[in-house]
């Protein structure tokens, strides 16, 4: 029997777009009647629209209002000019590649990614999706293709009730919550496993390749990395990866959880990325024919190095996520870069030539992956064509943390250097970046009305 979330058919969607009789064929079969139509907004938050399984089948054209996929956080929009006033609509364009059965739903239901498109034809500029595809079509007219391989790290935790009560660790197999640092514990993995067999079978269902799985370093702190592939194919894994995590943890009574840095003096939660370039024979262009490292390896470094402090708010969107940049904490400070060192910004693990690569370890577990991998892809590729020289490694055994903050420690700093930096909207597109910001502002206007636990602790008894 066919699980949900399994591929449709076995023909090619990738190939070829299914014929109107064929998706009706499968909706029938498996007593589909909705179809959620849905894409990443600006912080790889599910959207979207509930359509009748027989009117997707049919083609008809879904349509949405264009800020949608520049919605706050808050629920807010921007008034910022970038947007016009008369909110026109864009066209939700459904990927038949991604068409798939919905582990998360009650009922039989199938679910596929939409690009957002302008209703002339061009790809909506304030689309998450769009942009990643727009930077690995940069690689693809040199030749070139990216390869991209996340390691995403969260939290499960008891259900949170109440915002103004911090999280905790849930209650485990044993009847008891998990206490203390239990880093690469198999018993600690188990303790939930209701639960991971349950996702287990969601991501296998949706075809999400995981490498490992293990518990991370913080209280009920789990690591999952994703299998190397196609950018926009792996930032579509890592955006259903959290959806289908969420869903699964309220079904066993748990929440699971992406922020940066959701438990005060507990570990923080990151996305690393790990990234190398094969050229049109399959080649790994920052390795030469002798396995010694190329050219071209160094300029992608430099060119992390150069640009990525312009687009530090991509990798760390929000208020929350500055809180994980701590020293002696494998949470990086700047970028500099070293063989297997865990304190750099910038990690090359050790490998053999062919799967050389660069681990980008900025990006929080709150960015959103189709963004994140954008800019850092961007970043690398302009090192590339500008043959921007990278620093020299770190030695053996140093520590970056001994090294200058390299990178803004607070949010503010972070939005006005995006927000002027000339780069960074080569890189992202001006009108993207103006967006974000605009974004991005209305919801650090919110927290700035929000009281906080510390101000109450400290300055109602003493001020």
């Amino acid at each position: 029997m066919r699980r949900q979330g399994q591929p449709l058919r076995h023909f090619d969607f990738i190939m070829t777009q299914p014929t109107r009789t064929e998706l009706q064929a499968f909706f029938d079969q498996h007593g589909i009647r909705d179809v959620e139509c849905i894409f990443p907004d600006v912080s790889g938050y599910p959207r979207g629209k509930l359509m009748p399984a027989s009117s997707f089948a049919a083609g008809s054209e879904l349509r949405i209002a264009q800020a949608i996929p520049m919605q706050c956080v808050t629920g807010d929009y921007s008034y910022d000019p970038i947007f016009p006033d008369a909110d026109p609509d864009v066209r939700l364009v459904p990927d038949y590649a991604t068409l798939k059965l919905a582990p998360w739903s009650s009922v039989p239901r199938a679910f596929a990614i939409h690009d957002c498109m302008e209703l002339d034809g061009t790809p909506c500029v304030f689309s998450a999706r769009s942009l990643l595809e727009t930077v690995v079509a940069r690689y693809t007219a040199q030749g070139l293709t990216p390869v991209v391989a996340p390691e995403i790290e969260f939290y499960l935790t008891a259900p949170c009730v109440d915002p103004d009560i911090p999280l905790s660790a849930p209650l485990a197999r044993n009847g008891r919550a998990e206490a203390g640092q239990s880093a690469f514990s198999m018993n600690m993995l188990n303790e939930l496993a209701p639960f991971w067999d349950d996702f287990r079978t969601a991501l296998d269902g949706l075809g999400i390749q995981a490498d490992t799985w293990i518990h991370e370093v913080g209280t009920s702190q789990y690591e999952i990395n994703l299998m190397h592939g196609d950018p926009l194919a792996v930032a579509d894994q890592a955006f259903l990866f959290k959806y289908v995590a969420k869903e699964i943890a309220i079904r066993h009574g748990l929440n699971a959880v992406f922020m940066a840095k959701p438990i005060a003096g507990a570990s923080g939660s990151s996305m690393h990325l790990h990234q190398s370039v094969v050229d049109a024979a399959g080649r790994n262009i920052f390795s030469d024919e002798t396995g010694a490292p190329t050219a071209a390896f160094g300029h992608f470094i430099g060119g992390l190095q150069t640009y990525g402090p312009d687009l530090m708010l991509v990798f760390a969107p929000f208020v929350n996520s500055y809180r994980r940049f701590i020293a002696g904490t494998q949470a990086p400070i700047n970028l500099e870069w070293g063989y297997d060192n865990r304190t750099a910004g910038l990690r090359i693990p050790k490998s053999g030539p062919a799967a050389r690569r660069v681990e980008n370890r900025i990006a929080g577990a709150d960015a959103n992956p189709y963004l994140a991998i954008a800019a850092s892809l961007a970043a690398g590729l302009a090192g590339i064509d500008e043959k921007l020289e990278a620093s020299q490694p770190l030695q053996e055994g140093a520590n970056a943390y001994a090294q200058s903050h390299g990178l803004e420690r607070s949010f503010l700093p972070a939005h006005a250097r995006l927000f002027r930096s000339t780069s960074a909207r080569r890189l992202l597109g001006d009108a993207f970046v103006t967006g974000y910001c605009a974004v991005k502002e209305l919801e650090f206007q919110s927290y700035l009305h929000e009281i906080s636990a510390w101000e109450r602790r400290f300055l109602l008894p003493q001020v």
